[in-house]
């Protein structure tokens, strides 16, 4: 686990690039949740913005930064065009039979579960919320609610990892406590683990299960969701959210999982997060990692003094092992 460690990359927050702002200073000000694709020396990433409750995460946004570091905006949607009270961490892949692709998490207005839907369009600025269609579904997958998508090519499959909300041993609470407010993950009635869809096509998908799971009384107890896989050595690193109780929920802090095959998952970071804000709550989150060698980056949503996220962009030294 050491070795491991010492590969890892460092995240340094104090020295890295403001990628996007919060809309306003305070605490429910974010701008983060990040998914990335990196091409050819351009990296486009899609983030959400969110304000506090009512309007939760009311915005979701495509940028593109090229080589200078000039950034563009390429396309725009807000909950309201997608008919959902919220929408949080997405994922972009430029698929390699050509198309780009776009999975997001909203929430489901027929039951207040949260669920995952795909578009799909020949370029990030012609993405279209009337065509998206769902992927994963709480009903689909069994579980309380699904969210927050990484997608992983590797070996001519997609691996798709997801957050999702699955039952306390023993517990049994109805419909009411559980969605009323569109937010199961937020409730402490339920726990936040990662789980597993693999597919050739990108269309059909095998539902693995649960791979990452939260442990109870240790600092990840509460929440467990990969947010970034990447290779490294002859296995496969990948970054996660841990949170110890609902009360961290919103403020989550990153550890580290290593393994063999994509499907059986280890923690590395035993004791604690590997990576934190040096401000306010302490939480950095959402932790995406693209690229390759000296071009790889990090991108990450971190908490500030004043309370509010904001996303910023770090690049990687090469790894080793």
């Amino acid at each position: 686990m050491s070795a491991i460690l010492t590969h890892a990359p460092r995240l340094h927050p104090e020295r890295a690039e403001t990628l996007a702002m919060s809309e306003c200073e305070g605490p429910g000000f974010w701008a983060g949740a990040a998914g990335a694709w990196l091409e050819n020396g351009e990296l486009t990433v899609v983030y959400r913005l969110r304000r506090p409750r009512p309007e939760r995460g009311h915005r979701l946004r495509i940028v593109r930064r090229n080589r200078r570091g000039a950034v563009d905006t390429l396309w725009e949607a807000t909950r309201l065009e997608m008919a959902t009270q919220s929408v949080e961490r997405c994922a972009i892949v430029h698929d390699p039979r050509g198309a780009w692709r776009l999975w997001v998490s909203c929430v489901d207005e027929a039951d207040g579960r949260w669920r995952i839907d795909v578009m799909e369009a020949p370029s990030p600025d012609q993405f279209c919320v009337a065509r998206r269609r769902p992927v994963l579904t709480a009903a689909s997958t069994g579980t309380e609610g699904v969210k927050d998508p990484v997608i992983y090519l590797s070996g001519g499959l997609y691996y798709l990892y997801a957050s999702i909300a699955t039952a306390l041993s023993g517990a049994d609470h109805g419909a009411d406590a559980l969605h009323a407010t569109g937010d199961v993950f937020a409730t402490g009635l339920l726990r936040s683990a990662t789980a597993l869809a693999i597919s050739q096509d990108a269309e059909r998908w095998h539902w693995a299960g649960e791979v990452l799971s939260p442990r109870p009384g240790a600092w990840d107890a509460y929440a467990a969701r990969i947010t970034a896989v990447w290779p490294s050595g002859p296995g496969y690193l990948a970054f996660y959210d841990g949170s110890q109780s609902v009360e961290d929920n919103y403020e989550e802090r990153a550890g580290l999982a290593c393994s063999a095959d994509l499907r059986t998952w280890h923690r590395v970071s035993l004791d604690g997060p590997v990576a934190r804000s040096p401000w306010g709550t302490g939480s950095l989150r959402y932790v995406e990692v693209v690229g390759e060698g000296r071009d790889r980056v990090a991108l990450y949503e971190l908490c500030l003094p004043d309370g509010s996220h904001e996303l910023r962009l770090q690049a990687l030294k090469p790894l080793g092992g």
